[in-house]
């Protein structure tokens, strides 16, 4: 199956002579005496390398079987013209092309059985050729969008078995490999994939129940995980394109739903400053913008600290746009300002509000933001105590010692501070203590300001002294 064989002879009148009389023929209802001549012609084209006229002859025979209605016969034919010895791609390509352009008018008018039967035929045709690499990925988007549609429209016995079979027949397309495919296809291939992905993993999330364990693929994780593969191959550089922009969204959408699945909050916040930069989005102040820019700060507090999301936090209070939401601006702002903040006040302040936000119907964010306050106060605290008791601590976090002790432990372990727990005593230490490379580093320190201090003030008194000669000896020469 080449390409590359010289053309040996030009058919183009014989063709042309041919074609009226096989049309005729198939008028009159002789098909397959139309068919078989036609063959024999293409036939002599073909070795003859002949493409314009083997690619009209190929064209003509398919297109007088549809236009007979005799499926099986269309069917047949073109798995007989793609096996043909030599057949020549881009002849496949022609008649393969054809076939898919009545796909859509075939389900309509004879029904999905029909459209079935020439569906899995041009599959069958596609297999293995790079060469038809694009028209299967088309025809396989068509099967896998009838599987779902099967499933939502409650015919399928078996709907999650279906659900499972349109995920699979997408994932199998490597599309990012495909030069052939204009990148907008391409990106909007893997959004599907991605989009069918998560469709399944919920359906085996909901079945098993939410893994406490994030690292064992039980229930849907595997989908997961392919989620997040398939995010790779998505250039998010190319969806800053203006043309791109209900792409960008779809695709940050299915990122921000992979995110909050494994309640990575600061990957959410990044997901949607992306969403909100968006100038469709960022221009509708009062609807999408306001919405998308309030979720960035739920899920930036709601963020472990760490020094991204402290940089990411005092970015959002600086910006202009966040003061017109005035409680969102402060609860920031009690996140950026070194202060204890007592969650029974931040309770009573903002409880009220942030309770009837999507975000915190789910139980687990609001325990989580009840966390990330009482974190903010350890840290506050280790700034400013060297030592505190273990009691006077949990009175300031408005929390039992058992969890005081816990919290405190997860923050040191963790990084974020360093303290060691005097526990026969009661006692809390926030001092690291200092090594000898420590101390000697210090005192060089002090060394070094102490001497330039001296020298500054040497110098300042041989100035004075020199004002003082110049004085004297000019009241010498009065």
């Amino acid at each position: 199956m080449s390409d590359n064989k010289k053309q040996e002879k030009d058919f183009t009148k014989e063709v042309d002579a041919l074609l009226p009389e096989a049309e005729a023929l198939a008028k009159a209802g002789k098909l397959q005496d139309a068919l078989d001549k036609l063959l024999v012609q293409e036939k002599l084209t073909r070795n003859a390398a002949d493409l314009s006229s083997t690619t009209r002859l190929a064209k003509a025979a398919i297109q007088h079987a549809y236009d007979a209605r005799d499926y099986t016969l269309l069917n047949s034919t073109i798995l007989l013209l793609s096996k043909k010895h030599g057949q020549l791609k881009a002849v496949i390509q022609a008649f393969v092309e054809q076939a898919i352009g009545w796909l859509a008018e075939i389900k309509e008018r004879d029904g999905e059985e029909r459209w079935l039967e020439l569906l899995e035929t041009l599959r069958t045709v596609t297999e293995g050729k790079i060469f038809l690499e694009t028209p299967r990925a088309r025809v396989t988007l068509l099967l896998s969008q009838y599987h779902e549609t099967q499933v939502t429209s409650g015919k399928s016995k078996d709907s999650k078995e279906t659900l499972q079979t349109a995920s699979d027949l997408l994932s199998d397309l490597q599309v990012e490999t495909y030069s052939s495919m204009e990148r907008r296809e391409k990106t909007e291939f893997i959004l599907e994939q991605m989009r069918l992905l998560i469709k399944v993993a919920r359906s085996k999330d909901a079945d098993k129940g939410k893994k406490d364990n994030k690292d064992s693929l039980g229930g849907g994780e595997a989908e997961w995980v392919k989620v997040r593969v398939g995010g790779r191959k998505v250039n998010e550089d190319f969806l800053k394109d203006k043309d791109n922009e209900d792409l960008k969204l779809k695709y940050y959408d299915m990122m921000i739903q992979y995110a909050l699945q494994h309640s990575s909050y600061l990957e959410a916040a990044k997901y949607y400053y992306k969403v909100w930069e968006t100038p469709s989005i960022k221009e509708d102040t009062a609807g999408k913008g306001r919405a998308a820019l309030e979720h960035i700060v739920y899920y930036i507090v709601l963020a472990p600290h760490d020094n991204e999301q402290s940089d990411m936090l005092h970015h959002l209070f600086i910006d202009p746009a966040l003061t017109k939401l005035e409680l969102h601006y402060n609860l920031v702002k009690c996140f950026v300002t070194e202060e204890l903040m007592r969650w029974p006040g931040i309770e009573s302040i903002y409880g009220k509000f942030l309770r009837k936000q999507a975000v915190f119907t789910v139980e687990k964010r609001w325990e989580d933001l009840h966390t990330r306050v009482v974190e903010h106060n350890i840290r506050v605290v280790s700034k400013y105590y060297s030592r505190i008791t273990l009691v006077r601590l949990a009175g300031l976090l408005d929390l039992s010692q058992k969890e005081t002790e816990r919290t405190l432990s997860r923050l040191v372990v963790s990084g974020t501070i360093w303290a060691r727990i005097n526990r026969p005593a009661g006692v809390i230490s926030f001092r690291k203590p200092r090594n000898t490379e420590d101390v000697m580093n210090d005192w060089s320190s002090d060394m070094q300001k102490l001497l330039s201090l001296v020298e500054k003030t040497w110098m300042g008194m041989n100035a004075a002294q020199a004002a003082q000669s110049r004085i004297v000896a000019g009241s010498t020469k009065a």
